[in-house]
């Protein structure tokens, strides 16, 4: 489950955000996670929730808002949306197609309190 490092990435992020400052508590974590990431929401509330007991963010809410997939096709010039790594583009059926979003794991926001 990889899940579980990454939610330790996470936490150790925010605890680098709020090193040396005056923030007792960390209310809340937004993050991205691409659909096309292959990270299972669902695993990493739970690794979250897990990691972070002993950390500045205890008791916070992880928020994950997903991100679409899209790409950009190199046979017709457009910009589509994907379903699935390495897919046909919907437009011209082609498999030239560059992923541009869908993929990422981000931390947004840090709500502090």
């Amino acid at each position: 489950m990889h899940e579980m490092a990454l939610a330790e990435s996470v936490i150790d992020l925010v605890e680098d955000a709020i090193r040396d400052k005056d923030i007792a508590q960390v209310k809340s974590v937004v993050v991205e996670v691409g659909i096309l990431s292959h990270v299972s929401p669902e695993a990493l509330l739970f690794c979250f929730d897990a990691v972070c007991r002993d950390s500045a963010a205890a008791g916070a809410r992880l928020e994950i808002v997903r991100v679409a997939g899209a790409g950009w096709c190199l046979d017709c010039g457009k910009t589509v949306p994907l379903s699935e790594r390495f897919g046909a583009c919907p437009e011209c059926g082609r498999h030239h197609v560059q992923m541009t979003a869908g993929d990422e794991l981000r931390v947004r926001e840090v709500e502090i309190g």
